[in-house]
């Protein structure tokens, strides 16, 4: 085989690797997982000594043959973000198929290509439908009645709506977050100023959870902790400005509604141990409607209800014994961490779909507009500490997480070669080494694609 022959070979398989890290890392994978995975696909292809390089917006590969020539580098832009679970699922399962050579790195490159351009699995109509499914989950989880399940879920139906149409219209994420939130604080006067029967303040809770849920803090964390501080800083400032967008949508709607006189305070949730039964069923309706809005394979709803619901059952209890919402949040973390690994492979997906999902219960959308309303409403800067800990919450659901997936999935002696550039557990991809028995050419990659 020719020299150029044997350049074009090299070129498609570090194609296929830096085209399956774009989905990777546009889905919302950690840094140490999309590298894990790129290295795991050229070790298939028998190109060993790959360095990558993820800037969060990039991804550079560089191989050289041997200490004599001259290394390639060749790099690909992240382009766009999506929230696609069953696009991610298919990639993970693909990846794991070519590095057992059941699929030649021909046919895998092929298959990615047919995965990246179909459309989502369900109907569209039935992923906005789910959103408002989980913006009812999140209000019976806060107490709410059946008539402000209601209100919250055509709220989330309309602020879902409004951000495809913004998104069509090339709107910045940061200005969609600020119209979602707007929406939701405008329904809440509208009831209070109708003297509706519920507590309004519900809905922006409701709302806030549903705009937090797109953000990927637990990719940050986890970059953050495996020691990729590039991309943990750029991700952190992503969820910042989101954040940020959600925050001034509320503050326009208080202030709007504080020169009208309608003061939207928050009225005392206590937990009763009698209502646990609805805090869970709600958890795990949270989790499933959104893994279902982000068009999770269905095989992956009952584990993710089931961690859904663990994981609120855990909160409750220990919110009532006086833990505290922060460590109460990181104990209820800790416990999707820990189950996501065994349940997420049992069920075919990558653990990170079920994480993702069983978290969404625990955002902290009602001690935001707490501050919120304290600092705005009220002029009283003890709404800076609720705001604290809406980010000490935060923190605690993204490390907890993390821990939980430590002592789930420890690191193995014989992974180690793989697992020190990857310094933590993986949420996505294959856990071991891949050493693939092909034909080896002169330069170290297959003769067989």
């Amino acid at each position: 085989m020719t020299e150029l022959d044997e350049q074009r070979e090299v070129y498609r398989t570090l194609d296929l690797a830096l085209r399956i890290g774009e989905v990777l890392l546009s889905s919302g994978a950690g840094t140490a997982d999309a590298t894990a995975t790129i290295l795991g696909v050229t070790a298939a292809g028998n190109l060993r000594g790959c360095e990558v390089d993820i800037t969060f917006t990039s991804i550079a590969i560089s191989y050289q043959a041997s200490p004599d020539t001259a290394p390639e580098t060749h790099m690909r832009v992240v382009r766009y973000r999506s929230q696609d679970f069953s696009r991610l699922t298919e990639v993970d399962r693909l990846v794991r198929r070519y590095s057992r050579a059941e699929v030649t790195r021909d046919e895998a490159s092929r298959e990615l290509a047919r995965l990246t351009s179909v459309g989502p699995p369900y109907p569209r109509w039935t992923a906005v439908v789910a959103w408002g499914v989980m913006a009812g989950g999140a209000t019976l989880l806060l107490g709410g009645g059946w008539l402000i399940t209601l209100v919250a879920v055509v709220t989330a139906i309309v602020i879902d709506l409004s951000n495809r149409w913004f998104n069509r219209q090339r709107l910045p994420a940061f200005y969609q977050q600020v119209a979602g939130a707007f929406v939701a604080m405008a329904v809440a006067l509208v009831l209070y100023a109708v003297h509706a029967p519920v507590d309004p303040s519900l809905v922006v809770a409701a709302g806030i959870i549903m705009l937090l849920a797109g953000i990927a803090l637990t990719g940050a964390v986890q970059d953050a902790i495996t020691g990729y501080y590039v991309t943990a800083a750029a991700r952190s400032l992503e969820a910042m400005l989101l954040t940020g967008g959600i925050i001034a949508g509320v503050s326009l709607g208080l202030a709007i509604g504080i020169k009208l006189g309608f003061h939207i305070g928050i009225e005392a949730q206590t937990i009763q141990l009698s209502n646990l039964p609805i805090m869970v069923g709600a958890g795990a309706l949270m989790a499933v409607a959104f893994a279902y809005a982000s068009y999770a394979p269905l095989r992956a709803l009952l584990p993710v209800a089931v961690i859904g619901g663990a994981g609120s059952l855990v909160f409750t209890l220990m919110t009532r014994a006086d833990f505290g919402s922060a460590w109460s949040t990181a104990a209820a973390a800790f416990t999707v961490g820990f189950g996501s690994y065994s349940l997420g492979r049992r069920s075919g997906v990558p653990p990170l779909v079920v994480v993702v999902s069983g978290t969404v219960p625990l955002l902290p959308g009602l001690t935001i507009y707490k501050g919120l309303y304290e600092l705005t409403g009220l002029g009283n800067l003890i709404g800076i500490v609720s705001l604290a800990t809406a980010v000490a919450i935060s923190i605690a659901i993204a490390s907890g997480v993390i821990l939980g997936e430590y002592v789930a999935q420890p690191i193995r002696r014989e992974a180690r070669r793989l697992e020190d550039r990857l310094a933590g557990p993986r949420l996505i991809g294959p856990r071991r080494p891949i050493r693939r028995k092909t034909t080896r050419g002169r330069r170290g990659w297959s003769k067989t694609p």
